[in-house]
């Protein structure tokens, strides 16, 4: 039977009922097995932990710096470099569970978080924490009208992604003088010079923050790199 989500604000950081979702898709049945997944699988996953609110996502984008040599930005340094209230709706981008809309909510800001449920149902999680969830995947039309949102936020783009995020997604529903924050992209070093450096400065953005630091999880010898990134889209010719 079907169980009522948790009220808010204790939604917002409870792991919700497993009566909550139909798991015959998945490999968990369960969401302490989504919890413990990050003990048992191997390799690099972006969202292997996210299903822990009472881990990483405890304090992802709460502080500056952390462990990654400056690549990681608060939401409230962001903010900070905008006039007071002009933030106001914006995107996430692939957003694992909505942790980042969770903490923008706190602040008064909505967020909508684009999400596919690949190997594990982050769409109802997402809406059973009670923030807003988008079934939708990178290569599809957002539907936003153009020059409307605030503020877009992507999380672990990988190089095949990037252009498609900044032709298709971003620019065009991003509104002038709102803020593209690009968080923790990665590539290899060379290709970021000659092919995505360039690319990124063509939109003509604004660099409010540029930060680059090694991508070492598979080994020095890949030669990965990753850029955080606050983009300001220009206030003129960007319609």
């Amino acid at each position: 039977m079907y169980a009522e989500p948790y009220p808010l604000p204790t939604s917002l950081w409870t792991t919700p009922s497993n009566d909550s979702v139909v798991w015959t898709a998945y490999t968990c049945k369960n969401n302490e097995c989504l919890v413990n997944r990050k003990h048992k699988e191997k390799g690099f996953s972006d969202c292997k932990d996210c299903f822990d609110l009472d881990g990483v996502e405890k304090t992802r984008w709460a502080a500056s710096g952390g462990n990654y040599g400056g690549l990681d930005f608060s939401i409230d340094e962001v903010l900070a470099t905008k006039s007071p209230g002009t933030i106001r709706i914006g995107l996430d981008i692939g957003g694992g569970v909505a942790t980042f809309a969770v903490r923008m909510m706190a602040r008064n800001i909505t967020i909508v978080t684009t999400s596919m449920n690949l190997n594990g149902p982050f769409n109802n999680f997402i809406a059973s924490r009670g923030v807003v969830p988008l079934y939708i995947s990178i290569s599809q039309r957002l539907p936003f009208f153009d020059n409307t949102l605030d503020i877009v936020h992507s999380m672990h783009v990988s190089s095949n992604d990037v252009a498609a995020l900044l032709d298709v997604y971003i620019y065009r529903v991003l509104r002038p003088g709102g803020l593209f924050w690009l968080d923790h992209f990665f590539c290899v070093e060379e290709q970021f010079e000659e092919v995505y450096k360039p690319l990124i400065e063509s939109r003509g953005y604004k660099k409010l923050k540029w930060v680059m630091g090694k991508k070492l999880d598979r080994g020095p010898e890949h030669r990965e790199m990753y850029l955080s990134a606050l983009l300001e889209k220009p206030l003129n010719n960007s319609w």
